[in-house]
């Protein structure tokens, strides 16, 4: 542990450090951003799809009935958009209606799928499509057999199926959470990033609120990980390596209690990791001065507003992202290079 730690320390200590300035400068830029997915050339779309996928998703086709490959596909899990991987069933919605189509009777919670009015071939319908990166799914009808009364038509090319996994969560503070989320993103085992506002009293909080620092939050990434894919143990050293945990409620130029370094745990296990890892670094003197992480059991956590959320991820070209975040990530992939997702 001390010389994977020392080496990665003296590698990313500081490099994680002073996002908050950038953060109010592009907050009304991007506000009113969507994904960038929506803005993708078709050409693009080409490159990105396969043949099948591209005729439903951008020319609105129709794939033969009783030929797809979710017709009557029933293990549990998560059916996405093909697309754009936004999340948009889950197989509890789902049911056999005998049309010849995937069919559902709602979908997930969140403004997730569009519904628009459709006159094609003569006949009157209302169209889904994917709010995230406007790719045809299908159409709903009024004629489902459940309490919702709404049938879902899908087609399987507009989607992809993730199995469901046995996911543990926690919730970490270490600063700006544009870089910390996108460090955590891109690593094998973590399912979610969520960059967002733990630990404070007042409820749903705004990112102007909790900059006034009298919220009691911190900007934090809720992680959501799978156990058998990356440890918690794996997850803490990374944590402790992107950034400070030795000055109080500062991370940099960025200072404030919504800056401090927290580990907001979501049972004894990570409580006792977290304890155990701040001591053994503590001991060995990995930091020249005292660790001064928070570990405190998890109360709350509200999302951050969607301009936050893979905001270097839709951003890139930003000037910010470039001079700032980029070459911080570069050399964190480097140091990740084994644990980065294939």
């Amino acid at each position: 542990m001390k010389t994977i730690v020392q080496i990665n320390v003296l590698l990313l200590i500081f490099l994680f450090n002073s996002c908050g300035n950038a953060q109010n400068e592009n907050q009304n830029d991007n506000k009113n951003k969507t994904n960038n997915m929506k803005n993708l050339t078709e050409k693009e779309w080409k490159e990105r799809l396969t043949e099948e996928q591209y005729h439903i998703l951008r020319e609105k086709g129709t794939e033969r009935p009783f030929s797809g490959k979710y017709y009557m596909h029933n293990e549990k899990g998560i059916y996405k958009c093909a697309g754009c991987g936004a999340e948009l069933f889950t197989h509890d919605m789902k049911f056999e209606s005998e049309c010849g189509w995937p069919s559902f009777d709602k979908e997930i919670e969140g403004g997730k799928i569009v519904q628009t009015p459709d006159y094609s071939h003569g006949m009157r319908r209302v169209e889904i499509t994917c709010a995230n990166c406007g790719g045809h799914l299908g159409h709903v009808f009024d004629d489902g057999p459940t309490e919702t009364g709404q049938r879902y038509c899908v087609n399987s090319e507009s989607l992809t199926f993730e199995p469901e996994q046995t996911l543990d969560t926690i919730t970490l503070a270490a600063g700006c959470f544009w870089c910390v989320e996108a460090a955590f993103d891109k690593l094998e085992g973590i399912v979610s990033a969520v960059s967002g506002y733990a630990g404070g009293h007042l409820k749903n909080p705004s990112y102007r609120e909790v900059c006034t620092g009298t919220t009691g939050h911190a900007e934090a990434v809720q992680i959501a990980y799978n156990p058998e894919k990356i440890s918690l143990e794996k997850i803490l050293e990374i944590f402790f390596t992107i950034h400070d945990p030795t000055t109080l409620n500062r991370q940099g130029g960025d200072i404030g209690t919504q800056y401090r370094s927290g580990i907001f745990y979501h049972n004894d296990q990570q409580k006792q990791s977290a304890e155990k890892i701040i001591a053994t670094l503590n001991a060995q003197k990995v930091f020249p001065d005292p660790i001064v992480t928070e570990i405190t059991p998890f109360t709350n956590f509200y999302s951050a507003e969607n301009y936050h959320q893979e905001y270097y991820e839709l951003n890139q070209q930003e000037p910010y992202c470039q001079l700032v975040v980029k070459p911080k990530l570069d050399k964190f992939y480097k140091v990740y290079k084994e644990l980065l997702k294939k």
